[in-house]
This record gives C-alpha cells, sequence and structure tokens, in this order.
C-alpha cells in the first residue's frame, strides 16, 4: 500500500470496525482496538472515510477539491438509499432529450468544468478513475474541431464512391464500408456540402460548447467508465439549463483517424468514447415522451 495514503486518526477512532465492514480490499483492520491500514491492495475507494462515523478516516488520494462546485452547493451528508424521491429522479430522466438546435449564447466555462466533476460522480471500475475530459469552452472550437470530423468524412465519401473497392472489400469479409455507403454516404454527402455552401452544422447543430470524455489506458472497464459519467453529465446538464446532445460520428472518426485527437491536443494512449454537444437549448418540449416496447430476459438459477 502507498504510505501515507490513508490516515486514521487514533484517538477520534473507537474501533467499530465499521470500516473493515465496507473495505472491498481487505485493507483496514482493526489492531488493539483501534482501525489501521494494515493491507497492501487499497483501491482508495473512500468508503471507509464515507461510513466513519467519528470522522476519524482521510484518504489523501480523494482531491476534496474535486467536490467542491463554483455554480451549486452540495450538502456532505450522503443522501440514504429510498431517501430520494424517485418520481422526480425519472421525471428529470425523462424530459431530458438529444438537442439538435442550440441558441448562441455561450457557456461559461465554471458550468463546464461543475459538470465534469459531476461526471466523476459515477461508479469506475476497480475505482480506476482513468476518465479524461477534453472541453470546447467556445463556438469556436466547437467549429474548428467539427472541422477535422468533416475533412474526415470528406475522404471517407471518396473512398466509399469506389464501387469496385466496396464490392472487394464486402468480398472478403469486410463489409464496412459498402455498409456505411449504403447508410450514410447520401446524408453526410448532404450535410457535408451544407457546411461549405452555408456554414449549416448538421454535426454540433451550432452548439456553443462540447466535451469529449475518454479514458487513460490500464482501466480495467473504460468505455462503461466514460460512458456512465457522460450519463450524469447529460443529466446535469439539463438540471442547469443546458441542451445536451450526443455526437457519435465525432468519436467514429476519432477512431478511425487519430491525428483528430492529437489535433485538439489528446495523447494516442487515451480513447474517446464519447462526445457531447453542450449549450442553451432553442427547443421547448411540452411533456416527456416514452421508449419502445423492451421484453425483460429472466434467469430463475
Amino acid at each position: 500500500m502507498e504510505d501515507n495514503k490513508i490516515e486514521i486518526d487514533r484517538d477520534l477512532c473507537t474501533g467499530c470496525g465499521l470500516c473493515v465492514a465496507v473495505c472491498p480490499t481487505g485493507t483496514i483492520s482493526v489492531t488493539d482496538g483501534k482501525a489501521a491500514a494494515s493491507g497492501e491492495a487499497s483501491i482508495f475507494c473512500g468508503h471507509c472515510e464515507a461510513v466513519c462515523p467519528q470522522e476519524a478516516i482521510r484518504v489523501h488520494t480523494i482531491d476534496q477539491e474535486m467536490s467542491r462546485y463554483k455554480t451549486l452547493t452540495v450538502k456532505k451528508q450522503c443522501l440514504h438509499p429510498g431517501k430520494y424521491n424517485t418520481s422526480r429522479l425519472v421525471q428529470l430522466m425523462a424530459s431530458r432529450r438529444s438537442c439538435r438546435q442550440f441558441t448562441d449564447r455561450p457557456v461559461a466555462q465554471v458550468l463546464l468544468e461543475d459538470l465534469m466533476k459531476i461526471g466523476i460522480t459515477a461508479p469506475s471500475g476497480t475505482n480506476c478513475q482513468a476518465w479524461t475530459f477534453t472541453i470546447l469552452p467556445t463556438r469556436k472550437a466547437v467549429v474548428t474541431f467539427a472541422g477535422q470530423i468533416v475533412s474526415f468524412f470528406q475522404r471517407l465519401n471518396t473512398t466509399a464512391e469506389k464501387a469496385m473497392l466496396r464490392s472487394f472489400l464486402k468480398m472478403i469479409g469486410k463489409g464496412e464500408l459498402d455498409a456505411y455507403y449504403r447508410d450514410y454516404y447520401r446524408k453526410v454527402k448532404e450535410a457535408i456540402e451544407e457546411w461549405h455552401k452555408s456554414g449549416k452544422d448538421r454535426l454540433f447543430h451550432g452548439s456553443t460548447a462540447a466535451m469529449l470524455i475518454g479514458s487513460k489506458p490500464g482501466a480495467s472497464c473504460p468505455a462503461e467508465d466514460a460512458l456512465l459519467a457522460t450519463q450524469n453529465i447529460l443529466l446535469a446538464a439539463h438540471s442547469m439549463g443546458l441542451g445536451s446532445c450526443l455526437i457519435g460520428f465525432a468519436v467514429a472518426a476519432m477512431k478511425k483517424d487519430p491525428s483528430i485527437k492529437r489535433f485538439v491536443g489528446i495523447p494516442a494512449e487515451e480513447e474517446i468514447y464519447s462526445v457531447i454537444a453542450l449549450g442553451y437549448s432553442d427547443e421547448v418540449y411540452q411533456r416527456a415522451t416514452g421508449r419502445k416496447k423492451v421484453t425483460p430476459r429472466y434467469f430463475d438459477g
């Protein structure tokens, strides 16, 4: 275990053992009637700090600043299970919709930074917390980034126009280009033409900010971690008065062309799993709608 990462005040500790019970790695034990960080495998999740009734434990790898927000005040006390209004939570989830019409109003940088902090309240596989956030805080930054995505799809469309190449690749079991041509080529071509002729933005829909969420190497569940943080951000953005939209075309482009990541300062070893357009919505909805029917599958053992 890293030295001095978990500090236990023996004067405050009563030896109740609650920290031992919640520790997922067996790092904490009770020795001579007091808790002690004796193990070697801590993931520094903070369970021990959160459960201690005496506030005797401090996990120093946890940056307290990441729980301090500039645009809102959050109580430190934990909301226990069953102590929140589920109907209101579901109403928030159902009310958030993908926005494809944004105003030109800029988003304050402090709001974007608070959204990032809200994002990292999500769970993380083995508490890796290896997620990364790249913020595009202005419309200019969004347009510049969008230009890179448009250029990628221009090149892809040029390649997809080659019928013999599509047929050959499909024949050898690589039908992705043919599927792209069939499903996306025409719409993408129209969007690119509008981008160049009139400046219409059918990629980021005129948003004035964006956030790229990824992961450093070594995380046990990098995609899941990034997408869980993404969902937190989507819901929080709605509650803050912002619209949001996931931009899958940008994620796909960066997977195929690493130079786009380099262009915005993202290291080559990082993977981007979601791109969120953010801004103030120019859409007003009156009611929440539903979803397609889902039939659950059960296994009773």
